[in-house]
């Protein structure tokens, strides 16, 4: 019985450490592709006025 429950907590920490691995590394990837689409609209806008376009 005892080397049953300690197989099921050997397990239910390996989920819990890659779910929070999963789920750090996504919110890193969010994170820069964010950043990156906010440049693109930054670089857009200033391109805009530089150029003279009327809005």
């Amino acid at each position: 019985m005892n080397t049953i429950t300690l197989i099921k907590n050997i397990y239910l920490d390996s989920i819990r450490n890659i779910g929070n691995f999963v789920i750090r590394n996504y919110f890193k990837a969010f994170t820069w592709f964010t950043i990156i689409l906010f440049s693109v609209v930054l670089y857009a806008f200033f391109y805009r006025i530089f150029t003279g376009f009327p809005f």
